[in-house]
């Protein structure tokens, strides 16, 4: 069993930058692969960034390429999302969520799920 708790949600300006984290529980860290998703109010949840067990390869939603950057710190068991030039349609609950073995885009494939931080952008 592994939990996910993600922190560092909050209201930024656009143009501005937040980076989220997210701890994990229980000793197998290093062989999950872990994703960022988000959700705005009535509409359906978003791929934005997954990065394999290894930390070797990451995937990201087009809407995120090249402003936020997926890392993790297997020694923390810590994942994180760092996103910067942040616009107004950015602003959704973030949420990430792991799997064994290789990284997925689809929410589908994800076994376990924080329970959200939010992030705010104003105009």
């Amino acid at each position: 069993q592994v939990q996910l708790v993600e922190s560092g949600g909050g209201l930024v300006q656009a143009g501005g930058s937040l980076r989220l984290s997210c701890a994990a529980s229980g000793r197998t860290f290093s062989s999950y692969s872990m994703g960022w998703f988000r959700q705005a109010p009535g509409k359906e949840r978003e791929f934005v960034a997954a990065i394999h067990w290894s930390g070797d390869w990451k995937i990201y939603g087009d809407s995120v390429k090249g402003r936020f950057t997926i890392s993790r710190d297997n020694a923390k068991n810590t994942v994180y999302l760092q996103m910067n030039s942040l616009k107004p349609e950015d602003t959704a609950v973030y949420y990430c969520a792991g799997r064994q073995g290789s990284y997925s885009a689809y929410d589908g494939h994800y076994t376990y799920w924080g329970q959200g931080t939010q992030v705010t952008v104003s105009s």
